[in-house]
């Protein structure tokens, strides 16, 4: 018998709070299937849907069947994220890499669209993780009114409400929170500078030599060697003295 989801006090973040929104570049773009006119859109949203469960798919990632299911309209966009969640490259990216406590953290920020309210929140959704599983608990994140009342089946999730009330931008999960944890980082030893190059150093023009400075001629005048008379090696003893002295 699968334990309740526990309760947990929501706080006030800056996702549940309606205000007025001037749209702007930090406004999050909404794709959704009930206006698309055109194929491109629809590649347009397969692409956001990758960027907001992988960060980033590579060729090897991409899920062709679920791509053409959606293309098809045989599923619905919430179908789609669902078997991205579920997918072999998430699993290894994410649920193999992390606690359920970290990974009920990502799939609330991909899914959900905003960050934990608290550690009470992470704890009974790494609770439904153990008790049903991973798709258990999948399924009950996209089931959610949260969920629904959002994105429902036809919009991508995406990060509401990044615009802080300050003014700033919150940052973005990808970025808060990394896919590996700090354990993975350093088991898999980065980051980590590599240099592929040697890095070239530049000389701002103000500090430029002009024509005719004299350090330009430093490199030519050291290639001619010293050009001088040689040292004299002379004894007091070897000097004639009544010779060399003039008479007066």
């Amino acid at each position: 018998m699968p334990i309740p989801l526990l309760e947990y006090a929501p706080s006030s973040q800056n996702s549940r709070i309606s205000g007025y929104e001037v749209g702007g570049d930090e406004q999050p773009r909404v794709f959704s299937t009930d206006n698309l006119l055109s194929s491109n859109q629809i590649t347009d949203l397969i692409e956001a849907a990758y960027r907001q469960i992988f960060f980033h798919a590579f060729a090897a990632d991409r899920e062709k069947f679920l791509e053409s299911q959606l293309r098809s309209g045989q599923i619905t966009v919430r179908d789609f994220i669902r078997g991205l969640c579920l997918s072999n490259t998430f699993t290894n990216s994410f649920y193999n890499l992390n606690s359920n406590y970290r990974f009920a953290e990502h799939c609330v920020q991909k899914l959900l669209g905003r960050d934990v309210y608290s550690e009470a929140e992470k704890i009974a959704w790494s609770i439904v993780i153990a008790t049903k599983g991973r798709a258990g608990f999948i399924n009950d994140l996209l089931n959610s009114n949260e969920y629904l009342e959002n994105f429902g089946d036809s919009i991508v999730p995406f990060q509401r409400r990044r615009v802080l009330p300050s003014g700033a931008s919150a940052l973005p999960f990808n970025i808060q929170s990394p896919r590996y944890d700090e354990y993975y980082r350093g088991k898999l030893g980065f980051p980590k500078i590599s240099w592929s190059v040697t890095p070239r150093s530049s000389t701002p023009v103000a500090q430029k030599p002009k024509a005719g400075d004299p350090s330009m001629f430093v490199d030519m005048v050291q290639s001619l060697g010293y050009l001088g008379n040689p040292p004299q090696s002379i004894s007091a003893l070897n000097l004639d003295y009544q010779n060399l002295v003039p008479r007066r």
